[in-house]
């Protein structure tokens, strides 16, 4: 019979009990790891390499679809999301064909779950080469009923940097990828700038130019320019350019000043 190699992540500890419980009439199925965070997930599920990750969708600093973004291509072949979402949010997973346990749950609901990994993607078979993209419109649909993390977890190679949001300076399209300004260094995080807008916190972070999105806090000054863009300065002298299509957002931000 296949083994799977489990991991849990939850950050409720008697939620992790309960389910690693449940488990245990199930040898095929052996827990590997738990973890208590996002954080936990990337670096475990980098580790442990498990089969199975049976994985929070809210933890603080940073939640269950963070920690997937995180691990890009490398992300276990079979997730499991476990959450506590009301029902419209389900749609999204429901709809992308993902499996998820609602919290509450009991053995027979679990047990429909391991069912289906078996029979879907056995232990050591290849991934669903359709997850990827499934996984990428289930965090695209989630976005906007996510809690504003308080880390971004940036992969490269085997090493995890954990950037604070509060940290952020500005960020900036840097082909298919976004690039991370955070003092004097950078990172490359693979994400769109519509994507990044999403996950910043709006009332922290402008978009000034299709390319450009900068942290409020860092502007010294804002000055006019010619045919109606306008030059940004930022304290460290950085200076950007915010574009006529984001004229109006920038009067916002003068009006909630004034």
């Amino acid at each position: 019979m296949p083994r799977f190699k489990v991991l849990i992540v939850d950050d409720e500890p008697l939620a992790r009990d309960w389910l690693r419980g449940l488990l245990e009439a199930h040898p095929d199925f052996d827990v590997v790891g738990e973890g208590s965070s996002g954080v936990d997930a990337v670096e475990k599920s980098a580790a442990l390499q498990p089969d199975v990750l049976f994985l929070d969708v809210q933890m603080p600093e940073l939640d269950g679809p963070g920690a997937l973004e995180a691990m890009g291509t490398e992300r276990p072949r079979n997730v499991v999301f476990v959450t506590a979402y009301d029902r419209f949010a389900l749609k999204a997973f429901e709809l992308h064909a993902l499996d998820y346990l609602l919290k509450p749950f009991d053995a027979e609901r679990l047990e429909k779950t391991l069912d289906r990994i078996r029979r879907q993607r056995p232990a050591g078979s290849n991934p669903d080469p359709d997850l990827p993209g499934k996984l990428e419109a289930l965090l695209v649909s989630l976005q906007p009923q996510r809690k504003a993390a308080d880390r971004i977890a940036v992969k490269d190679g085997s090493r995890v940097t954990f950037v604070r949001i509060a940290d952020l300076d500005w960020v900036e399209a840097y082909g298919n990828y976004v690039k991370l300004h955070v003092g004097a260094a950078t990172h490359l995080l693979t994400q769109t700038m519509n994507g990044m807008e999403q996950r910043l916190p709006p009332d922290q972070f402008l978009r000034v130019h299709r390319s450009t999105i900068v942290n409020i806090d860092r502007i010294a000054a804002v000055e006019p320019m010619f045919h109606g863009e306008y030059a940004v300065r930022l304290h460290d002298g950085t200076e950007l350019t915010l574009t006529r299509t984001y004229r109006e957002r920038l009067q916002s931000l003068i009006d909630r000043f004034s």
